[in-house]
């Protein structure tokens, strides 16, 4: 099996009325993957639905229970956990706590919840499979703001390493991406101002933003037998930026 034929397994997508999500899915189906589409965007699940032919799977990554209704029951191979929050941005003395502990719940917690019950899908059917969770440079270096949005990715990443360790018996991996700044719907806000981006593209050593396929791919490959032996990692997607 190359990176390009997924010959039918069952890949959850979670986030994919996002930008991110949206192109793993589109770079998953393409690559024969039987793609179930998860999210909270009944309409724009829908849409990816009609166009992909991804099965649509609303649910809430903040409910343990609507995870668990949607997921438990899956006869799943591989999952991406994409699905995230911003936060916005402060400084820690301004920092609104209601914000971080959202932050933490959907990123963290929620991605937690998600691999919980896809591993025990996984486990049940013996056939080894593939974790990504959708992390962030912010989880590798500080970024001016991010202390909610840093936090919550750097958990993730642990999430990754000790899931990696313990699901390894069952021939289960797990992985993490670490984009640089996507500009989606989300980042804009915030990336999109002048005095802010011109600095950090200056930084960066290829001087340009991610894009969304520049994500889905290397998802792709490490969901694939091409990175079999590949397991605990958080690969940066960022241009060089943690490179400094």
């Amino acid at each position: 099996m190359t990176v390009t034929d997924f010959n039918g397994r069952t890949v959850l997508v979670t986030g994919a009325s996002g930008g991110i999500g949206g192109a793993t899915v589109r770079h998953l189906a393409a690559r024969g993957a039987n793609v179930i589409a998860g999210g909270r965007s009944e309409a724009r699940l829908a849409a990816l639905a009609a166009e992909t032919g991804a099965r649509p799977l609303p649910f809430d990554l903040t409910s343990e229970e609507s995870v668990r209704g949607a997921v438990a029951a899956l006869d799943l191979w591989g999952v991406v956990n994409c699905g995230g929050s911003g936060g916005g941005t402060a400084s820690p003395t301004d920092l609104d706590i209601d914000r971080f502990d959202q932050v933490m719940r959907v990123n963290a917690r929620g991605s937690a919840l998600v691999i919980k019950y896809a591993a025990a899908s996984m486990i049940r059917l013996g056939a080894g499979g593939s974790i990504v969770n959708v992390s962030s440079q912010a989880s590798l270096v500080a970024l001016l703001g991010h202390l909610s949005y840093g936090s919550s990715k750097a958990a993730l990443d642990n999430i990754t390493r000790v899931c990696a360790l313990e699901l390894g018996a069952h021939n289960i991996r797990v992985n993490s991406v670490n984009p640089g700044v996507v500009m989606t719907e989300m980042a804009a806000s915030h990336w999109g101002r002048p005095e802010i981006a011109g600095p950090y593209l200056d930084q960066m050593p290829l001087h340009r933003w991610v894009t969304v396929d520049e994500v889905a791919a290397p998802i792709a490959f490490l969901l694939s037998d091409d990175a079999s032996m590949i397991s605990g990692v958080s690969l940066p997607i960022d241009g060089g930026y943690t490179a400094r």
